[in-house]
């Protein structure tokens, strides 16, 4: 793990209306680390990643990405910037399959009679390829709907989706374990930590703290729209942070 940041927030802080959701947040992630965002509901994790990934602009504060100011106007934005989000819904097309939906809206194609046409049999490839050399994840079939895959093998297919661009550098997991069985949700946290071997900064946010413990580095508290405290997986307990989220005592960054 680099000795620096790749990411950098400082001083987050975001309103709606009359409504402060985030006051003065720092946030560092590193390349090839999990970094959990934890804290109740409306304790502003949502809002935050929604930040880092360009869906909201802050009110105030600052991001840099590798040292460099990172400012996006839109979630298309920090695609190009090399950081997406794999978001508890999912987004996907039951109807269609894997491949399908990982290329949904940049289709690949081939010229046929001088005419663009998906190019269907690469995209199969194509999906089967990056499910099994970044997940190893191997689907019974590339041909059948999604809404046919288990929970974890549908998180697997989201995840691919991101991970098909060689220049991400930054993935953003919300709640990816909500919902799955105990098995599917050790295949889920197999994933991840297979994403941070590859030099992937993961950014989890999760209610189960035991899913934290099991991949996460480093757990960022929220409580009521502010940061308070950074803390080492290594050198804490489920009851620490559960402290820190309740506000029973915090920990400085």
């Amino acid at each position: 793990m680099s000795n620096e940041p790749l990411v950098k927030m400082r001083g987050i802080t975001k309103r709606f209306g009359g409504v402060t959701a985030l006051q003065d947040v720092d946030l560092d992630a590193y390349a090839g680390e999990v970094l959990a965002i934890v804290g109740d509901n409306g304790a502003g994790k949502s809002t935050l990643i929604k930040i880092l990934t360009g869906v909201y602009q802050p009110s105030e504060g600052e991001m840099f990405l590798d040292g460099e100011k990172l400012e996006m106007a839109s979630h298309s934005d920090s695609i190009d910037q090399g950081i997406d989000a794999v978001y508890q819904t999912l987004a996907l097309a039951d109807h269609l399959t894997p491949a399908a939906n990982m290329f949904l809206g940049n289709e690949l194609t081939k010229r046929f009679l001088g005419i663009a046409v998906l190019d269907n049999k690469r995209m199969k490839s194509e999906a089967a390829r990056v499910l099994d050399e970044r997940l190893g994840v191997r689907l019974r079939s590339m041909d059948v709907p999604t809404d046919s895959l288990s929970g974890g093998q549908r998180q697997a297919v989201a995840i691919a989706r991101a991970v098909y661009h060689d220049d991400l550098r930054v993935l953003v997991m919300d709640e990816p374990t909500a919902a799955l069985g105990p098995q599917e949700t050790a295949r889920t946290l197999k994933l991840i930590k297979a994403l941070r071997e590859q030099g992937l900064a993961v950014i989890l946010i999760s209610h189960s703290l035991d899913d934290v413990f099991e991949v996460a580095d480093r757990i960022h508290v929220q409580r009521r729209g502010r940061g308070v405290g950074v803390v080492h997986t290594a050198d804490s307990t489920v009851q620490d942070v559960l402290g820190m989220i309740v506000g029973a005592h915090d920990v400085a960054a």
